[in-house]
């Protein structure tokens, strides 16, 4: 048992994301390691959502934050209803900053009338040619405390004048030291904080004391964030102590780098979840992927259930050091998942990438099927878009059953399987040459091919298999890939690809033989 564990119970913890822009990796991360945690100790998991950013805050980003979180299948006890989001779930809301204004307003007063705060009538100006001052003799700029100790008289003058004001927050001299639950002892000089700026106006506070507020209000015993906060962590003490409120603990997770140890960025394969979820990527598969980002079981499992991860997740097991994203064991887990999947499960998360690269449509257009990414229902018949044939979902799932094994992102299924849709394939002349073959030995090939072919009457992959393989064994120089390669390439215009046995069965034996022939043509 970990000591964490005595130390614990019924905790209730929080991910407050702000709407002002798509849900990423680090938020989601964050989300799911409060998730996890609020569940190993039978606690409650909140969702708050911080949109005092009245510009940059759109509702389009809030409804994306919902969305991919429940994807993630992490989901929330208290915030947002997301079947209505007019409404709240839990008995602490409002659960949006932009709905508390009058909660803030009455701290905000507090801390001026019992003077912990005061009006800071400086303009932006002043401040910053303080700032450069400071900068100049080399010291870390501050606010050298002009305004602290004007008269309650000259605070209203001013106020009555209409000048424009922020409420700073009165910094005490003192040593801060708090228990990290990841980092462990850590202290800070307040006099390097000077007198920060906490809110625009009485009922519009900043980051801060909105939070420190926020997690009073909600009853939040443990901040778990990313370490980006630590220098936060201090002010919001502060700010505690002067309301007279017990803070929580906190524990601040490793920064996640990219594999050059820069920030995390594009570049290194981090997207929005949205943008993971477009690409195929599934969500148990990004769930695991997203703990290893600052957490380690202590053995040597790397895949891990949701279940099994509200066992064994315990803050003890999370590291100090930074966290390094690596796209190619995120594609690994990725692919490991989809070979899980049974293949009418997973022919039906691929059937939209289908259809949105126009291979196939529905035959029931009547019926709309659901929205790209996001629809359940599967049509069992299919129009191949370019020869209007139709087929069933059996066809269907057997392709995708070709490549199941070979499958990293859903996204991919397009492009590995076209060539079943098309009429005709595109071949690079090249590309049907096996190693050091001549164009004669690799039209001879496909001219045995042919004739084999034409001869079989049960056109099964068995017989097709079966006919082949003994004329690959006999073929000139006796290395089979010198008599398969130019078929497979033949039939698919690929250079990777399943089997040509299963190909030809599943083509038929006229689109077989007639892009046998047309293979041939580019080797005259």
């Amino acid at each position: 048992m970990d000591d964490l564990d005595l130390k614990i119970e019924s905790p209730r913890v929080r991910i407050a994301p702000s709407p002002t822009g798509a849900l990423h990796i680090g938020t989601a991360r964050t989300a799911l390691f409060n998730y996890l945690f609020s569940k190993r100790y039978g606690g409650k998991f909140i969702l708050r959502i911080e949109d005092t950013d009245l510009e940059r805050s759109k509702p389009q980003w809030e409804e994306d934050i919902i969305e991919n979180l429940r994807w993630l299948g992490v989901d929330w006890d208290e915030g947002p209803n997301p079947e209505n989001p007019k409404e709240y779930l839990g008995d602490f809301g409002p659960y949006r900053q932009s709905e508390r204004k009058k909660t803030y307003e009455e701290y905000i007063k507090k801390l001026i009338d019992q003077g912990s705060a005061y009006y800071c009538f400086c303009t932006p100006e002043e401040l910053e040619a303080k700032k450069n001052y400071f900068m100049s003799i080399g010291k870390a700029p501050q606010y050298d405390g002009k305004c602290r100790e004007l008269s309650g008289s000259e605070v209203k003058k001013n106020i009555s004048l209409g000048k424009p004001s922020a409420i700073r927050f009165k910094t005490p001299k003192k040593k801060i030291v708090f228990d990290d639950l990841i980092h462990k002892k850590i202290e800070v000089d307040s006099s390097l904080l000077g007198d920060m700026v906490i809110a625009k106006n009485t009922s519009l506070p900043l980051y801060n004391l909105a939070a420190v507020i926020d997690d009073y209000a909600m009853q939040i015993t443990h901040v778990i964030r990313g370490e980006d906060h630590i220098s936060n962590t201090p002010k919001q003490i502060l700010l505690y102590e002067a309301l007279g409120i017990e803070p929580p603990r906190f524990g601040h997770l490793p920064l996640i780098l990219g594999q050059d140890r820069s920030k995390l960025s594009k570049r290194h394969g981090a997207v929005s979840l949205k943008e993971y979820k477009k690409e195929g990527y599934l969500p148990e598969a990004l769930v695991n992927f997203m703990v290893f980002l600052g957490w380690n079981p202590d053995t040597d499992r790397e895949i891990f259930s949701m279940p099994s991860l509200i066992k064994e997740f315990s803050l003890e097991k999370c590291q100090k050091s930074a966290a390094v994203f690596n796209q190619n064991k995120l594609l690994w887990i990725n692919g490991f998942y989809v070979r899980q999947k049974n293949i009418k499960k997973l022919t039906e998360l691929c059937l939209p990438y289908l259809m949105e690269a126009n291979l196939i449509q529905p035959v029931l257009e009547s019926q709309k099927y659901p929205p790209v990414f996001g629809g359940e229902t599967i049509r069992q018949k299919f129009l191949i878009s370019e020869s209007q044939e139709t087929v069933d979902i059996d066809y269907i799932e057997q392709i995708i059953s070709f490549y199941q094994e070979r499958l990293k992102v859903l996204s991919e299924i397009s492009e590995l399987t076209d060539f079943f849709f098309k009429k005709n394939v595109i071949i690079q002349k090249d590309m049907l040459k096996w190693k050091t073959a001549d164009d004669k030995t690799a039209l001879d090939a496909l001219k045995s091919a042919e004739n084999i072919l034409s001869d079989i009457k049960d056109w099964t992959q068995e017989k097709i298999k079966d006919r082949l393989l003994i004329e690959a064994q006999n073929f000139k120089t006796g290395d089979r890939g010198y008599f398969l390669w130019p078929l497979r390439v033949a039939l698919t215009g690929k250079k990777a690809s399943a089997g040509p046995f299963e190909i030809a069965a599943m083509l038929g034996k006229e689109k077989t033989i007639a892009r046998i022939k047309e293979a041939q043509k580019m080797l005259f």
